[in-house]
């Protein structure tokens, strides 16, 4: 007879001891005392805001808005930060856009404030209102020194909302800082959107496409000194930009002058944008009208 194998045995497992009841109650008791300490110390005068610096807040009414987010952080801890309750406290000055907040333990608090940047004035039925940059309405904010945006009807509620408007708030946004603040006023007319410089020439833009592009090839054009006496520039196309106005005697042509700009150098500039990018609707090149 053939002896059989024996089958291989196989491991015990072993039993996990069972935790005594005693051992649970001294871990939840931890656990309790650990919580509770924390909710004491997160709240407790040891780490009660008494510092707070607030940077951010430059524009119209900088002064309350600090003041504001001041009195707001004095009743929180560094530990214990309610950035909700500084927005509300903050939320009736409309340049304020958000708030963050940065603690510094023991005592204290860092607060950013996002300002809205104005950018110009809608006027319409002899009503005006500043408008920021991103179509906030700021209801209240002196208009001294920004542009006008030329509209057919007050606007209402708390942001642009018809179409031409919202185009012309965001010609002034994309505008370069140091161009900007020569625009006298902005409005549309049969060559599209155009800006009106303070000593300086008309600037036709067309569309509301690639107006950064077309703000740069403005700049170029306008330090360009052959175009100095130029009534305005066409910059439908920012490639083949055209400073029109100028006489022969001045160095241009009877009607146009095209500028000498590298329509590879404006691309560059504006990332994005091909050099030689068909989109325009119209040709550059228009006559005075």
């Amino acid at each position: 007879m053939t002896a059989r194998s024996a089958a291989p045995r196989l491991p015990v497992a072993r039993r996990l001891p069972r935790p005594s009841w005693g051992l649970l109650a001294i871990v939840v008791a931890l656990a309790a005392a650990v919580g509770g300490g924390w909710l004491w110390l997160r709240d407790s005068p040891l780490v009660r805001v008494e510092r707070v610096s607030v940077s951010g807040a430059n524009g119209f009414g900088a002064a309350a808005v600090r003041g504001a987010l001041e009195a707001a952080a004095r009743d929180m801890t560094t530990l214990n930060v309610d950035v909700d309750a500084l927005r509300s406290a903050v939320a009736r000055y409309p340049l304020v856009a958000d708030v963050e907040a940065h603690p510094d333990p023991p005592h204290g608090l860092r607060i950013v404030v996002r300002e809205r940047r104005p950018v110009g004035v809608i006027a319409a039925a002899g009503s005006a209102v500043v408008v920021a940059d991103d179509g906030r309405l700021l209801r209240g904010v002196p208009a001294e020194g920004l542009p006008t945006i030329v509209a057919r009807v007050p606007p209402g509620g708390s942001r642009v909302a018809d179409r031409p408007t919202r185009a012309k708030v965001a010609l002034l946004a994309a505008a370069p800082r140091a161009i900007r603040r020569r625009v006298t006023r902005v409005t549309m007319g049969p060559y599209g959107l155009m800006a009106i410089v303070q000593d300086g020439p008309r600037l036709r833009f067309g569309s509301a496409q690639r107006l950064r592009a077309k703000w740069l090839a403005a700049l170029r054009v306008m330090s360009e000194p052959g175009a100095a006496q130029a009534t305005y520039i066409d910059l439908r196309v920012p490639e083949r930009p055209a400073a029109g106005g100028l006489s022969e005697a001045q160095g241009g042509a009877p009607q146009t002058a095209v500028s000498s700009l590298d329509p590879a150098s404006v691309a560059s500039e504006d990332p994005g944008i091909p050099p030689h990018d068909q989109q325009a609707e119209v040709p550059t090149g228009a006559t005075t009208p």
